[in-house]
C-alpha cells in the first residue's frame, strides 16, 4: 500500500518545513533549541496540517531518539506502560521521544502516568493539540513543558510546497507533470492553511491529469474540481469557531463592513447560521444600541427572515443587517450601564426599595410616617416629577451616561431642560 504523498515527501531539513517561520527561521528560539540537541518537553498548539507531526519526526531523527507515537483519542494507559518498558533497551539507547497527538483527549490519570518519566528525562514528550492547551491540558503537564503555537500556513508559503510535490511526483512516476500557475495557486489557496490537504490535492490532480504532448497536464479546472473546500475543517466546538465569531463581532463593532462580510461568509460556508445570527443581534444591541435604537427591530427582522428561508438565501438578509450594523453610529452606553448595575447587585449593594415605589398599601405600626407618597409623573408638567427611585445607599449613583451620538445627546438635552426648569 502506497503511503500518502505528505508522508513520502516529509521535509529533511528545517528549511523545507512549510511555514512557521516565527518558530523555525534562523535565530528563532525553537530552531536554536532543536539545533542544540537538548530537547525539552514541549506542547505544539495549532490547527491540523501545519507541521506539528513533521517537526516532531525531524527532532526524533536529529537526536537519534526512538520515536513513539500515540493518539489521545485511542491510546490507553497500557500503551504508555508499553513504551516505558523499552526505556534503557538497545532499541532506545538514546532515549525515547514520545509524540502524543491530540493530548487534550488524555484524561488526568493518563497524563499523570507520564509525569514521572518526563520529569526524570527517560521520556521526552512532544504533545500536540488543536485546542488551547491552557484550557485542555492539565497544569502538571504544562508546568513541565514549553508551549509553542503553530499558525495557519499562508497560500504564499504553500505554493513552493505544491510545486515541490509536482516535481517529486514527476520523478516518482517518470513522467513530466505540467501544472499551470493558476492551478498551483488554487490548490495552495483552497487548502485553508493545511499543507497535508494541499499535498493530497496535488497527488489527486497528478493521478487525474490528461496526457498532452507527452506531459500530464494539470489545469485550473481540474484543480478546482479536486480540491477540498477549506471551510470543511471548521469545528463548531474548537478554537477556530470562537476565533471566527470573535472576529465577526469585532469587525462589526469596528465599523469594517468588508471584514464583517468576510467572517459572515466563513460562518455561512460552514453552515453555522445560529452563530451568525446570534452575534449579529448581540452586536446590534451592545455596540450600536441607543445611537440608532431602530436597529434592534431591523436586525431582528433580518434574522427572522434568514431563519425562515434558510441557507443559501439567508446570506442576503444577514448581509444587509451586517452592513447596516457596521455603518450605523455606535454607542455602548446602555451596555456599560447594565454592567455597572449588575456589578453593584453582585456585590450586595442593593438596599431597601424606597417606600414610594413599593407594591403595598398598608404600613406597619412601627412606621414613622404612614402612607406610600408615590407621585404619579403623568400628573405633573412634562410628565415628570422629582422623586427618589434608587435605594438610599445608591441614591446618587449614575449607571447610564449618554453617548456622544446625536440621538442620545438630544434626549439628554431634553431631560436637562425639563429637570432644570
Amino acid at each position: 500500500m502506497v503511503s500518502p504523498l505528505a508522508d513520502r515527501l516529509r521535509p529533511k531539513t528545517l528549511d523545507e518545513i512549510v511555514g512557521q517561520r516565527h518558530l523555525l527561521a534562523p535565530g528563532r528560539p525553537l530552531r536554536k533549541i532543536i539545533e542544540s540537541g537538548e530537547i525539552p518537553n514541549m506542547v505544539f498548539y495549532g490547527p491540523s496540517g501545519v507541521g506539528k507531526t513533521t517537526l516532531a519526526r525531524y527532532i526524533a531523527r536529529q537526536t537519534n531518539k526512538k520515536l513513539c507515537k500515540l493518539n489521545g483519542t485511542t491510546a490507553s494507559t497500557a500503551d504508555i506502560r508499553k513504551i516505558v518498558e523499552s526505556i534503557g533497551t538497545l532499541d532506545a539507547v538514546n532515549g525515547i521521544l514520545l509524540y502524543l497527538d491530540e493530548i487534550q483527549y488524555f484524561n488526568k490519570k493518563q497524563q499523570q502516568t507520564l509525569l514521572e518519566f518526563i520529569e526524570n528525562g527517560d521520556i521526552t514528550l512532544i504533545a500536540s493539540t488543536t485546542e488551547n492547551p491552557y484550557f485542555y491540558v492539565y497544569s502538571a503537564i504544562l508546568s513541565r513543558s514549553t508551549v509553542f503555537e503553530f499558525k495557519i500556513v499562508t497560500p504564499e508559503e504553500v505554493i513552493p510546497a505544491v510545486e515541490r510535490a509536482f516535481r517529486f511526483l514527476s520523478e516518482e512516476r517518470g513522467a513530466e507533470i505540467s501544472a499551470s500557475e493558476k492551478a498551483i495557486q488554487l490548490i495552495a489557496t483552497a487548502c485553508g492553511g493545511d499543507v497535508r490537504k494541499a499535498m493530497n490535492a496535488a497527488e489527486l490532480c497528478a493521478l487525474s491529469a490528461e496526457e498532452k504532448d507527452g506531459a500530464l497536464v494539470v489545469t485550473e479546472e481540474l484543480a478546482n474540481e479536486l480540491t477540498q473546500r477549506s471551510a470543511l475543517r471548521y469545528d463548531r466546538e474548537g478554537d477556530e469557531h470562537y476565533d471566527i465569531v470573535s472576529a465577526y463581532q469585532k469587525s462589526m463593532r469596528g465599523s469594517d463592513p468588508n471584514a464583517a462580510l468576510h467572517y459572515l461568509a466563513r460562518l455561512l460556508e460552514a453552515g453555522d447560521l445560529p452563530s451568525a445570527c446570534r452575534r449579529l443581534m448581540v452586536c446590534a444591541a451592545e455596540d450600536v444600541g441607543l445611537a440608532y435604537p431602530q436597529i434592534l427591530s431591523i436586525v431582528n427582522a433580518a434574522v427572522s427572515i434568514a431563519q425562515q428561508v434558510g441557507l443559501p438565501e439567508a446570506r442576503i438578509p444577514l448581509a444587509d443587517a451586517v452592513v447596516l450594523v457596521c455603518q450605523a453610529p455606535k454607542s455602548n452606553s446602555a451596555y456599560l450601564g447594565i454592567n455597572g448595575a449588575m456589578k453593584d447587585v453582585e456585590k450586595g449593594e442593593i438596599g431597601a426599595i424606597p417606600r414610594q415605589l413599593q407594591n403595598r398599601h398598608y404600613d406597619g405600626e412601627d412606621a414613622e410616617r404612614k402612607g406610600q407618597f408615590y407621585q404619579y409623573p403623568h400628573d405633573f408638567t412634562n410628565h415628570w416629577v422629582k422623586q427618589q427611585y434608587l435605594p438610599d445607599i445608591l441614591k446618587n449613583k449614575e449607571y447610564y451616561l449618554p453617548g456622544e451620538n446625536k440621538i442620545e445627546q438630544s434626549f439628554a438635552a431634553y431631560w436637562k431642560q425639563i429637570k432644570n426648569s
